[in-house]
């Protein structure tokens, strides 16, 4: 799998995130080395604070492909997700994970916590990190300024 393509294009929906005004955070679902969800953070523009990037990409590939074929997908992130996009994702069955940056505020796969690789968790993320690192720590300094 191509994975600096596909976080390529996460990169490009961060962008937009941005650009509307939301954290620079998005995500691309990829099933059979296709895109088929993608999304970026939408707390702000929606009012609601579940909506992760990581989360509405998921819940666009559940339904455009069925859940059950979502164990078959990779999720790729810009930041490493919090507790609940991890939690979703366990719970959805996906088995890799790919972000390009740690994230040190409320990281859960293996930056603050490690949720996606609990040996207490009956499932686990496959996870691969670092995947346009650079790229994407540019656009989470350019945000914060």
């Amino acid at each position: 799998m191509n994975y600096e393509l596909y976080m390529a294009e996460a990169l490009a929906e961060a962008r937009a995130a941005a650009h509307d005004g939301e954290r620079p955070h998005a995500a691309v679902a990829v099933l059979d080395e296709a895109m088929v969800a993608r999304g970026h953070h939408r707390v702000r523009e929606s009012g609601d604070p579940t909506a992760h990037a990581v989360v509405l990409a998921l819940r666009e590939a559940a339904r455009r492909v069925g859940p059950e074929r979502l164990r078959d997908v990779t999720m790729f992130s810009t930041i490493e997700p919090c507790a609940m996009c991890v939690g979703a994702l366990l719970a959805s069955d996906i088995v890799e994970l790919v972000y390009a940056v740690p994230n040190p505020v409320d990281g859960a796969a293996g930056g603050v916590i490690q949720v996606a690789d609990s040996p207490a968790l009956a499932r686990r993320l496959r996870i691969v990190s670092g995947i346009g690192r650079a790229e994407a720590e540019e656009l989470y300094a350019a945000a914060a300024t």
